[in-house]
């Protein structure tokens, strides 16, 4: 990637959990504690050997920066195991895919209360210089708890846009790694994706980028998957935001 500079675009559109926010992994421990249960008494009921949920590969490969019931569907499918879809209205005991979801969402609310949500201070500077260089800022997100998850980590009052996984319901957008979400949250900056950044923590959230036709795209590995992330098409991937900020 040549010499990184704000000067050069005029937005920015963060992804959040993994990103601005210290939550991906509250939401790792959910989709693990949940699919654990399920698999358990799954594999009990058929006769299977159990094979529990992991972060690397199930989470990265299957649910990093899905919407839920996609993440629930493409693991389900990873392991051969066909559920009714359910609808959204489904309770957490109903062994559906929405069901499925539901009870991932109780137990990541339950995180999130107990522990609080904590920001990033690498991308919260990176956020502020972006605003301070007047670039308009925008927080796209799969997540239906993002609203709840930006003010709890105190930083809600600092975007001009947010578009995440109930805007997405809203307008029938599909999820990442498809581009629709990010191209939405650039029509309503006003902006060409072409003149906008978008960072990202998830393969499916990179692909999408680049589908997109977005003119940066900036990955943060969290220790994981930096070769993969380079691979899907991020023109830079780093540890922290904080590393493209002047000294």
């Amino acid at each position: 990637m040549a010499t990184f500079t704000l000067d050069d675009y005029e937005a920015v559109l963060f992804d959040l959990d993994g990103v601005l926010t210290d939550t991906a992994a509250l939401h790792a421990v959910a989709w693990k504690q949940m699919f654990d249960e399920f698999l358990l008494r799954w594999s009990s009921e058929h006769g299977h050997p159990f094979v529990p949920f992991e972060v690397d590969p199930d989470y990265l490969t299957h649910v990093d920066g899905l919407p839920r019931a996609d993440g629930v569907a493409g693991f389900l499918e990873s392991r051969r195991i066909v559920l009714p879809e359910g609808s959204p209205d489904d309770p957490a005991d109903a062994d559906t895919i929405h069901g499925l979801g539901t009870r991932k969402n109780e137990l990541v609310l339950a995180l999130m209360d107990d522990r609080g949500v904590e920001s990033f201070d690498g991308s919260v500077a990176f956020l502020d210089a972006a605003i301070e260089a007047g670039l308009a800022v925008a927080v796209v997100s799969s997540s239906r708890n993002a609203v709840a998850s930006l003010a709890s980590a105190e930083i809600d009052d600092r975007f001009d846009v947010v578009i995440d996984g109930n805007v997405a319901s809203e307008l029938g957008l599909p999820g990442k790694p498809a581009p629709d979400t990010y191209l939405e949250g650039a029509r309503r900056l006003g902006v060409q994706p072409d003149r906008a950044i978008v960072v990202e923590d998830a393969i499916s959230g990179v692909e999408a980028a680049r589908l997109g036709g977005f003119g940066c795209v900036i990955a943060i590995d969290r220790g994981f998957q930096a070769d993969r992330l380079d691979d899907a098409g991020a023109d830079a991937v780093v540890g922290d935001l904080a590393e493209l900020l002047p000294d």
